[in-house]
């Protein structure tokens, strides 16, 4: 099959979240299957690399006037390229997203450019691949301007990674992008009288993703669904629900180049080195070899929906109780990242913080860890619960989204973490709770982390449910 496939940030180039990691994870699972994938993103300012310059120069007319970019190339690997809609005015800016007032125009064009770059490319895809609201409004153009061409022939599919993100603007931009009028009402782009580029995708597209089973039926419900729950009810038979994979080879710690050793499944001598020396690294007292310490730990973003509430609720509660130390690697929101600070100062030598985002602490982070807190309000897929899980880092989830779908609970016989239903400081306490019992058994404590680290959750996987999807389009 021939993919062309939409996305505002592509790993390594350009990434504020797990958007960047899909899009450069599968469209290189798929290139590896045998497909022609090309993966069209902003050259934004921050991207490095050596890019090629195509030649082609996009030149799109709205009625606010002529916009022209550039067309850059970078080759992946065989089969899989990424373009670059070269447009300065619209993306050498600080970051990738902003709140200037022309984020419906940055936008609005990168998804039409990227449909034109394919054509000036001579690229017919069979299958365009969306993602999330920045690219909503191709699913617009694949119906209207470019109905016509070769790319009109081609069927689409609209992936939402956080649904709480819809792009939602004035309804003066119809006018401003020259979108029809007649797009304006409950079952196209209208939202409560503003544009919604999420419901253009929704609404518009030939089948519909999201990146876990559990959170496909969330976002149908009034507590997940951002007021889109209807929406997406009247389309339930096209939506689907696909674990996002992680970089198995990136993250694994028989061979993680980050960790001072590696272990694996058999032997679990190099994680007992891994945890000493992020001990060290914080200034942690000596172990008491007798009745060493358990080590909880977590690299977030530091928002409400990450669970840092019950975090700093839950765990001076427990520290108070039982005897244990806590590693948070983390950045975010002001309040949340003076929390931390505040909780660490309270705490000397049992709580330890990390203020900043710092790649080589983060596997150093996953790997010393005995648990991982993730106690998310809701969470859509969720990454490091997997890398916890590929590290023997036993992870403490709450049963959302993704967490519920990739953790099983150690009550159960093939069990390989704990899980908590209500989001509330005791109920993480609970589980941190059952989570320092089993810390009492080594016995248990180790077929909990071999039970996780048995599990597949390469791309390998997940790609192929994409196939599966995309050919089902097709025939």
């Amino acid at each position: 099959m021939r993919i062309l496939f939409l996305a505002s940030e592509v790993a390594p180039f350009s990434k504020t979240g797990g958007l960047g990691d899909v899009a450069k994870a599968l469209p290189a699972a798929l290139a590896r299957s045998g497909h022609e994938v090309r993966v069209v993103t902003p050259l934004y300012a921050s991207v490095k690399g050596n890019l090629t310059p195509t030649g082609r120069t996009l030149r799109l007319r709205f009625p606010y006037g002529v916009e022209r970019a550039g067309l850059l190339v970078a080759r992946a690997a065989p089969g899989h390229e990424v373009w670059f809609i070269d447009h300065p005015g619209y993306y050498r800016r600080p970051g990738l997203y902003t709140t200037d007032w022309d984020e419906h125009r940055r936008f609005g064009f990168f998804s039409v450019a990227a449909l034109q770059a394919a054509q000036l490319m001579g690229f017919a895809p069979d299958v365009i691949h969306l993602n999330d609201w920045q690219c909503g409004l191709a699913a617009v153009a694949l119906r209207g301007r470019f109905a016509a061409t070769a790319l009109g022939a081609a069927r689409s599919v609209f992936t939402i990674h956080n649904l709480a993100y819809q792009g939602n603007f004035p309804k003066s931009v119809m006018a401003d992008l020259g979108l029809p009028w007649s797009l304006f009402h409950a079952g196209g782009l209208e939202f409560y009288d503003t544009v919604n580029f999420m419901k253009a995708g929704i609404t518009g597209a030939d089948a519909l993703t999201t990146v876990s089973p559990s959170y496909a039926r969330e976002i149908q419900t009034p507590e997940f669904g951002c007021m889109l729950e209807n929406v997406l009810r009247a389309r339930a038979d096209r939506l689907t629900g696909i674990l996002n994979g992680i970089d198995d080879e990136e993250w694994d710690p028989a061979l993680d180049p980050f960790l001072p050793a590696r272990y694996d499944a058999f032997d679990f001598a190099g994680k007992a080195v891994c945890k000493a020396a992020l001990r060290r690294r914080f200034g942690f007292p000596e172990p008491d070899l007798v009745s060493p310490r358990p080590l909880f730990t977590a690299v977030s973003r530091l928002t409400a929906q990450k669970g840092v509430d019950l975090v700093l609720a839950a765990v001076p509660w427990m520290l108070s109780r039982a005897d244990f130390e806590v590693v948070l690697l983390g950045s975010g929101e002001e309040h949340y990242e003076r929390g931390l600070r505040a909780l660490a100062a309270r705490f000397p030598g049992r709580v330890a913080v990390h203020i900043g985002f710092d790649n080589a602490l983060s596997h150093q982070v996953e790997a010393a860890g005995d648990f991982f807190l993730m106690p998310s309000k809701y969470e859509p897929c969720g990454l490091n619960q997997m890398y916890s899980l590929r590290y023997g880092t036993v992870p403490i989830v709450r049963a959302t989204g993704g967490l519920d779908d990739s953790v099983r609970d150690a009550a159960l016989p093939d069990g390989d973490g704990f899980k908590f239903e209500h989001f509330q400081p005791d109920a993480l306490a609970w589980a941190m709770g059952r989570a320092l019992e089993v810390w009492r058994s080594e016995d248990r404590l180790d077929a909990l982390r071999r039970r996780g680290m048995a599990l597949d959750f390469s791309w390998r996987v997940s790609a192929q449910r994409y196939e599966q999807l995309y050919a089902s389009l097709l025939e």
